[in-house]
Order: structure tokens, then C-alpha cells, then sequence
């Protein structure tokens, strides 16, 4: 049976056990990260890491145009809230209408912010939002929501609330790999261990403030990327590069013992880690399984490094159907894999909604 074939399956389900299958499951979603879960928060920012023009967002339903979504259209998270039965996504919290409109902010934000990382070091080098500076929107956002909606609801929006948290890539590779500094101080191992402990000060901090339901995202494949196979693999024509494979494979297995550890702290505490690393890499090794027929370059431009201000309107060669795709640009996925990606999340993450 098709991992989405399981999805389907599995949704109905645990909507059945709900006892309706219109209604949501949890009251909302908060995002937390990086561009792989940005939904226009840099567009805010002085920053050349932004999605805000053409041709990101020209698959974006409805509107077909720029969101300040990394993505032609929608993310994986969008996709896992609506398979969580949300009639809308948790606007970027930097937005106009989160600004403007508190009960937009009725289920759930997105606070994440494109090149930030678990390090403050990582956004600072590229004016993103440290996640220090987003728990602190979450402060300001709780506070929002207590005075239109009542401390009762806010407090059970925030208790009852799926989270979800991406970074550590970027980490990776727009500071380790290209910060001859950090790799003259740490191996990669010592690297993933320098992480944990921001990642978990990170969590136990989310917990602090009312989460109950965590999702983290383990890191992808960082050889497999369009940008890393140009930049240190020699080209889009080989293979992915083993040693960035690896460092993701190191860190991920870090990050499971110190979620293990901090889950074991907190016997109320809901967390999962979700395996980001083999849905993607199965995808990129074997396309046409699942209807793609591009793995190795990505629809924007050349395919091989455009990414954010080098993805542009005018970039040459641009695909004209990103459905075929993997990456959408050097660092992204495309919508239809964000799709695949968010069957995965939900087959791993059903225990967050039990």
C-alpha cells in the first residue's frame, strides 16, 4: 500500500475516534525554524534570504503568487495542517495580517525565520530570526491571544497545540561548511554535540512556556541537496556527497538521545522526532516511484545552487512544471514533494494527536 494510501487510512481513523471528521484535531499549529518552514516572516526583514517575488509561490493555491514561502507552493507543514483538518494556515507571525488582525492568530503562528539555526550565530550572520528571538514572538503572541480570546482558550490553544520545529541545517550548511573557523574548532561530530545544547535549552524552554505536543525535524540528507552536490560534491551528474550524508546521520541520532532525554524529564511532555532523512533521500533515489522524474537538479534556473535571490523571475532554464521535481530550488523541495514529505510527518506523528 502507497505511504499516502496509509496516510488516508490512518486519518480516517484517528477522525473517527474524534467522532467527527470536520473537526480539527488540535486547536492549532506553532511553527518554529528555518526557510524550510517559513511562511513570510523574512519578507519583514533586511535580508537578502527571502522568497517574496517571482517564481516562488506561482503554485500557490488561489493566488499564484509569492508567499515568502522557500517553495513554488505549499510547504510540508501546510500539507500536515490540513491533514490535521485546519480550515487555514498559521500565518507568519511578522505578517500583515497577524499584525493587523489578532484573531487571525485564533489557531496557531509561524514564527520561523529562513537562515536561522539552534545557534543565535547562524541567524545573526544573514539578519534572520534567531529562535531565542521567536520564543520571545511566542511570549508576545500568547499575550496577544489572552486578550481576545480570553486566558481559558489561550491557555488551552497553547497546551493543546501541535509545535513544530525545523533547523539545524542551516547550521550546516550556511555557517559550519562555509566558516573555515568553526571547522577548524569542531569536527563534524563536535558539531552536532555543540548543537544539542541550544536544541535542548530550545525545548525545554517551548515546554516552559505551555507546549505539550512537540514535533522536531531530524536534518535531510545535506549531500543530496541541488546547492551541496555543486558546492562540495563536484556537480549535479554524481552522486550524493557521503560526508555531509553522514554529518546529517551523526546529528540525527544526537538529537533522538537528547529528545529521549528531555521527554524523560517531563512525564506530560508528547515528543517525536520526525525522520525527514529517509522519505527524502527514498525520493531522491527513486523518483519515479512516486511520479517524479528529477532528483538530482531543482526547477529554478540551472538547478544546481539558486536559491532565494538567485531563484529569481528571470533565472534561465527555469522549469516550466515543477511537479516532476524534488527541490524546487537549491535548498527546497517542491510543493508535490512537500506532499510525500507531510504523509511521512503524519504516518510518524499520530501519537501527538492521540
Amino acid at each position: 500500500m502507497a505511504a499516502s494510501t496509509v496516510a488516508l487510512v490512518l486519518l480516517l481513523v484517528v477522525w473517527g475516534a474524534w467522532g467527527c471528521a470536520a473537526q480539527a484535531m488540535v486547536p492549532g499549529v506553532m511553527i518554529f525554524g528555518d526557510s524550510v518552514v517559513d511562511a513570510g516572516n523574512n519578507n519583514r526583514l533586511a535580508t537578502l534570504v527571502r522568497a517574496d517575488f517571482p517564481p516562488y509561490g506561482r503554485d500557490f493555491p488561489a493566488t499564484h503568487a509569492p508567499t515568502g514561502r522557500f517553495c513554488n507552493g505549499k510547504l510540508a507543514t501546510d500539507y500536515t495542517v490540513e491533514n490535521l483538518g485546519l480550515s487555514s494556515y498559521p500565518p507568519a507571525y511578522l505578517g500583515e495580517e497577524a499584525q493587523s488582525n489578532n484573531k487571525s492568530l485564533l489557531h496557531g503562528a509561524n514564527f520561523a525565520s529562513g537562515a536561522s539555526g539552534y545557534l543565535d550565530a547562524t541567524a545573526a550572520l544573514y539578519g534572520a530570526i534567531s529562535l531565542g528571538r521567536q520564543l520571545d514572538y511566542f511570549k508576545e503572541y500568547q499575550s496577544k491571544v489572552a486578550a481576545v480570546a480570553g486566558g481559558a482558550r489561550a491557555a488551552k490553544l497553547t497546551t493543546d497545540s501541535i509545535y513544530v520545529v525545523s533547523a539545524g541545517t542551516s547550521d550546516y550548511v550556511q555557517n559550519y561548511y562555509v566558516n573555515p573557523v568553526l571547522g577548524a574548532t569542531y569536527t563534524p561530530g563536535q558539531f552536532a554535540d555543540a548543537l544539542m545544547q541550544p536544541f535542548t535549552s530550545f525545548l525545554e524552554s517551548l515546554y516552559g512556556l505551555g507546549a505539550r505536543r512537540i514535533g522536531v525535524t531530524s536534518l535531510p540528507p545535506m549531500g543530496c541537496l541541488p546547492a551541496s552536490l555543486t558546492l562540495f560534491g563536484g556537480g549535479a551528474g554524481g552522486g550524493c556527497v557521503e560526508r555531509l550524508n553522514n554529518d546529517s546521520l551523526v546529528f540525527n541520532t544526537k538529537l533522538q538521545v537528547a529528545s529521549d532525554a528531555v521527554r524523560k524529564r517531563h512525564s506530560d511532555l508528547k515528543l517525536v522526532v520526525f525522520d525527514i532523512y529517509n522519505p527524502l533521500l527514498n525520493l531522491i533515489r527513486d523518483p519515479t516511484s512516486a511520479g517524479f522524474f528529477e532528483a538530482r537538479r531543482a526547477c529554478c534556473g540551472t538547478g544546481t545552487i539558486e536559491t532565494s535571490v538567485l531563484c529569481h523571475q528571470g533565472a534561465p532554464g527555469t522549469c516550466a512544471n515543477a511537479t516532476g521535481y524534488v527541490f524546487w530550488d537549491g535548498f527546497h523541495p517542491t510543493d508535490a514533494a512537500n506532499k510525500v514529505l507531510a504523509d511521512a510527518l503524519l504516518l510518524q506523528g499520530l501519537q501527538l494527536i492521540s
